[in-house]
């Protein structure tokens, strides 16, 4: 069941909304804008329903901070408005609003443009997540990482919050591919994609496929000592899968990880600190690999063994 947020001041309006649309769908009230928003950042929402006239924050001003936000920016938002002047409506759609519907609310077009928008909203999703994901592992892929790594960058620049990039490459895979041949190496690759992503499954948590058999992963948020455990687990994770490998360092599948955790500030360029996580990897291999090589923020470097 889709779910859908009504902002709006008015109680019995709101409540009324809520009785047309609850049949179909989950909704949720929000009476300020204030908490209009705070709850729009934390739901997995498929439409907003703005009042355009609040005490607080008027819609359109709210449709804005809605569209400034990195999870709320692509979710339509229908206006809700008593207003019948023609220049409201223009104001709104210009903004980015999708629709308007009118005071009082007659059920059936409410309804029905509702239920326009979310499938649509649900069409654009479902291509997006096709575009951006990895055919074979099914997990992101390059172009995903991409625009997300600079996303997640910029949001720890403003949240003054700590940043880490893991880099991951599977131990000896050419000879894995030589001795066991690719079909196999494909089902090696999808195994290290869903044992990694199972354990990133945080909403400040991303991976992907990098290239290859090179995988990367962002965490926003967290310790560095913290984040390093976390990843020594995962990369332990993947060995305890037991899928053989004759021809690496273990009998098993193991990947080498190298990563790094900032805290990032105006100025910083992502790109120098991803070519650091790429160097604590060489490490990892160079040490002997199946294992995590980490550098704090303070530039020390942790290896796991040797």
């Amino acid at each position: 069941m889709e779910k859908i947020l009504i902002i709006d001041d008015s109680v019995v309006q709101s409540r009324r909304l809520k009785d047309i649309l609850s049949d179909k769908y989950e909704v949720t009230l929000a009476h300020t804008a204030s908490d209009g928003l705070a709850l729009a950042k934390t739901g997995d929402y498929a439409l907003f329903l703005l009042d355009v006239i609040m005490p607080d924050m008027d819609g359109f001003t709210l449709l804005k901070k809605l569209q400034e936000e990195l999870a709320t920016e692509h979710i339509p938002v229908i206006m809700i408005t008593s207003l019948s002047d023609i220049h409201s409506e223009e104001h709104g759609l210009l903004l980015g609003a999708v629709d308007y519907i009118v005071k009082p609310f007659n059920a059936v077009i409410v309804k029905a443009r509702v239920n326009t928008h979310v499938k649509q909203h649900q069409y654009r999703m479902q291509i997006e997540r096709q575009v951006l994901k990895d055919e074979l592992t099914q997990v992101a892929n390059r172009r995903h990482y991409n625009q997300c790594s600079i996303t997640r960058w910029q949001e720890a620049i403003r949240l003054k919050t700590s940043f880490s990039v893991c880099m991951f490459d599977i131990d000896k895979f050419k000879v894995y591919n030589d001795t066991y041949g690719h079909l196999a190496g494909d089902q090696v690759l999808t195994m290290v994609a869903q044992t990694v992503n199972s354990h990133l499954q945080r909403s400040t948590d991303f991976f992907a496929r990098y290239g290859g058999e090179e995988f990367v992963a962002v965490v926003l948020g967290g310790e560095s000592q913290k984040v390093f455990k976390h990843f020594k687990m995962i990369r332990q994770a993947v060995e305890d899968q037991h899928m053989e490998h004759s021809g690496s360092v273990s009998p098993w599948v193991t990947v080498s990880m190298g990563g790094i955790t900032v805290y990032p500030k105006m100025g910083d360029r992502y790109e120098d600190y991803l070519k650091m996580a790429d160097s604590m990897l060489y490490d990892a291999k160079s040490y002997g690999r199946n294992q995590v090589v980490w550098a704090n923020e303070k530039g020390i470097q942790w290896k796991e063994r040797g």
